[in-house]
């Protein structure tokens, strides 16, 4: 019997995908569009992620939570249809900011996000509430999650992550033998373990809208997940673990969007074209990337429309993108249009979308890059 089977009851399960944040921690590469739509690898973005998994889930109630520069989302999703979400029953649904109704304003946090669509949440009645974040890359299939959640009757099933980085970052997890979440501390200076929540949370839908109204009295707003909502679940002693072993990167900082590209071209990243599990994407209308007759490139990934006649070595360089002869590129990651003149050497750097770098050396360390903003400008 299929592992997916093994409970009779199909539960009806909503996804929300949090696309809100202004995602200051990028610097200017936010300045001018949502971090849910930063490119990733060249070809995709990093919405991309959580919808392809959706996907690949058979999830198809998908709601896209946006606040922070939605067109900028909003002309990369296409209705759904690279993930098929363009149907008449169920599929894509995006949720902006609105007035005349409980819950209208902006939030102030993705808990309190969730607040302001528990109306529409109620109304439509799932049995689970799936929440995800848009800014982090792993392969995940959530029905595995389901099974996990129900198998434990909880309220909450949050996935976790053995961290290798700075676990000070994120919520940090105190785990049982049993997979049941004992303690729970949001972004601690000193954290007790290496353990994560990698911001993937099943929530039973009831569970969800009685913390989410019994959190509201005597708030003004409930914030972030950590800050709450979460902490309260815990305490009652209703949440569980599921922990993914996969590759997973939180790419909310230069740092991590950096290590990130460098470990999709060491082959230490995700295969995002693993024929079993592709990240699907909007179809580029672009020529193939050109590669001049002086061009050398090395351990990198050149996407549709770039030229390249210069030097690219352990990089990524997005669509559109120019490297002129005589420009090296080494480490870094060029978004899309990006223009390297004669000259222009860039090393441990992300340079923003449109920008021309002219005859300029720029360059960082792999823990702390360099961000060219989209005039050229070095991010301070």
């Amino acid at each position: 019997m299929n592992q997916h089977a093994q409970f009779r009851h199909q539960p009806r399960i909503l996804a929300i995908v949090l696309a809100g944040g202004a995602g200051g921690r990028l610097g200017a590469l936010t300045d001018h569009r949502a971090k849910p739509a930063m490119p990733l690898a060249g070809s995709f973005r990093l919405i991309d992620v959580a919808l392809s998994n959706l996907h690949h889930s058979g999830i198809s109630d998908v709601w896209i939570m946006e606040q922070y520069q939605p067109k900028t989302i909003n002309d990369h999703l296409r209705n759904g249809r690279p993930w098929d979400l363009d149907r008449t029953r169920g599929g894509l649904l995006v949720l902006p900011p609105f007035s005349g109704h409980e819950g209208e304003g902006f939030a102030e946090g993705n808990a309190d996000g969730l607040l302001r669509q528990a109306s529409f949440i109620r109304d439509f009645a799932p049995d689970l509430v799936l929440v995800l974040s848009s800014d982090h890359l792993y392969r995940l299939d959530y029905r595995d999650v389901v099974d996990t959640h129900r198998a434990a009757g909880a309220a909450l099933t949050m996935v976790t992550v053995d961290f290798d980085g700075d676990a000070s970052n994120h919520g940090v997890v105190d785990v049982d033998d049993a997979g049941r979440v004992t303690g729970f501390a949001y972004k601690p200076e000193e954290p007790r373990t290496s353990v994560v929540a990698a911001e993937v949370f099943l929530y039973s839908a009831p569970a969800l809208l009685d913390a989410l109204e019994h959190l509201q009295d005597g708030r003004e707003g409930l914030g972030d997940y950590g800050h709450h909502l979460v902490p309260h679940l815990v305490e009652q002693g209703s949440v569980v673990e599921h922990r993914l072993e996969g590759y997973w990167r939180d790419l909310g900082t230069p740092a991590n969007y950096l290590r990130a590209h460098l470990d999709l071209v060491d082959g230490k990243g995700l295969d995002l074209a693993d024929p079993q599990w592709p990240v699907l994407t909007e179809p580029p209308q672009l020529v193939p990337a050109f590669i001049g007759e002086g061009a050398v490139i090395a351990n990198s990934m050149i996407a549709p429309g770039a030229v390249v006649h210069g030097t690219v070595r352990r990089s990524v360089v997005g669509s559109g993108a120019t490297v002129e002869a005589g420009a090296v590129v080494e480490d870094s990651v060029l978004l899309n249009r990006v223009r390297l003149t004669d000259g222009a050497t860039v090393r441990h750097a992300i340079v923003d979308s449109g920008a021309v770098v002219s005859g300029e050396r720029i360059g960082a360390g792999p823990d702390a890059p360099a961000v060219v903003d989209r005039h050229g400008r070095m991010d301070d």
